[in-house]
């Protein structure tokens, strides 16, 4: 049973159809699909089940479209949490902030309440972190470690801007890392990162030989790619946002691979990085039996450390603000 929530969105419309065709949990997997958005959005609804009916997928055994929690949080194995409040023109970050814990309060209580204690749950609707960290507050009898948010999508994007910088596929470049929140503070790290250059694995930064861009543009280039996509879409990203999740749920599904390691948001407990605890801020992590571990002893430099910090910082912030309105809300 996998949900997917803000179901009738422009994500989940390119999202759907990956999930439903095999290719995030295997060719082999059959899968009912849960679709949840809110009453008004309903009728658009139905003409996203009408066309998943239509593509007539083998392992898409049932479709439910349902705008009631208690319907869509029923015995889930994964759910992946889409749907927030976007911000709207002359919103402030807290109006934003507040709109959304009301929502995953409510969400968080209902997983709580209805889903499988082994539920896997994946959020994506921003501040995706503190969303994230919102609901997993306010499920108690989940292990917080099932909770992620998603910082793949960045971390997909400051591995093409190497690959494109060094003329090679997205392929050839791994174990980029985005650290903390995915927001323009996040910080694209690439001191770890290994591109394959004439079949040898070679630092980033030794095969580019270009620390300005690396410490200047291509920092900022990731944090503010999202504004660009809307500045020139009009919309937000919805493609490359829908292949992340695919990525990530994948991911947390069959491991990641041998030496590779990839970017999530998790709870910050117990990490060696001088992360505050009780956050959930995006590290480097390795997959294996569902199970994510943080990748340990990486070390980290003077130019990094700040960047790092500025970050929890800004989480730290954000977390506190949300949380006023979570006893409130």
């Amino acid at each position: 049973m996998v949900l997917v929530t803000g179901a009738a969105g422009q994500i989940a419309y390119s999202l759907l159809y990956s999930i439903g065709n095999g290719s995030v949990f295997g060719k082999d997997q059959p899968i009912i699909l849960v679709l949840l958005d809110i009453t008004p959005m309903m009728g658009v609804l139905d003409g996203v089940l009408m066309e998943l009916q239509d593509c007539a997928l083998p392992l898409l055994k049932d479709v439910i479209a349902t705008d009631k929690e208690e319907v869509a949080f029923k015995d889930l194995d994964v759910a992946i949490l889409v749907g927030s409040m976007p911000r709207r023109e002359g919103m402030e970050r807290k109006d934003l902030l507040k709109a959304n814990v009301k929502i995953f309060k409510s969400q968080g209580a209902a997983l709580d309440k209805y889903a499988k204690k082994s539920v896997k749950v994946i959020v994506v609707g921003n501040p995706a972190n503190t969303n994230c960290l919102t609901a997993s507050k306010s499920a108690p009898s989940i292990p917080k470690e099932n909770f992620s948010c998603l910082t793949r999508l960045d971390h997909n994007r400051a591995k093409a801007q190497i690959a494109l910088k060094l003329g090679v596929t997205a392929n050839d470049v791994k174990n980029v890392i985005i650290w903390g929140n995915h927001s323009s503070t996040q910080y694209p790290d690439v001191n770890h990162a290994k591109v394959k250059l004439q079949g040898k694995e070679v630092g980033v930064y030794e095969a580019l030989k270009d620390d300005n861009w690396l410490k200047g543009e291509f920092v900022t280039t990731v944090q503010q790619r999202g504004a660009a996509v809307i500045k020139a879409r009009k919309l937000s990203s919805a493609m490359s946002a829908a292949k992340a999740i695919c990525d990530h749920v994948r991911d947390i599904w069959f491991g990641t691979p041998e030496g590779e390691f990839v970017s999530m948001g998790v709870i910050s407990d117990g990490n060696s990085y001088g992360v505050p605890d009780d956050l959930l801020y995006s590290f480097p992590v390795v997959i294996k039996n569902k199970t994510w571990k943080f990748v340990e002893g990486l070390p980290i430099n003077d130019f990094s450390r700040e960047k790092m910090d500025l970050t929890a910082k800004e989480l730290t912030e954000e977390k506190e603000t949300a949380f006023e309105f979570l006893s409130s809300a």
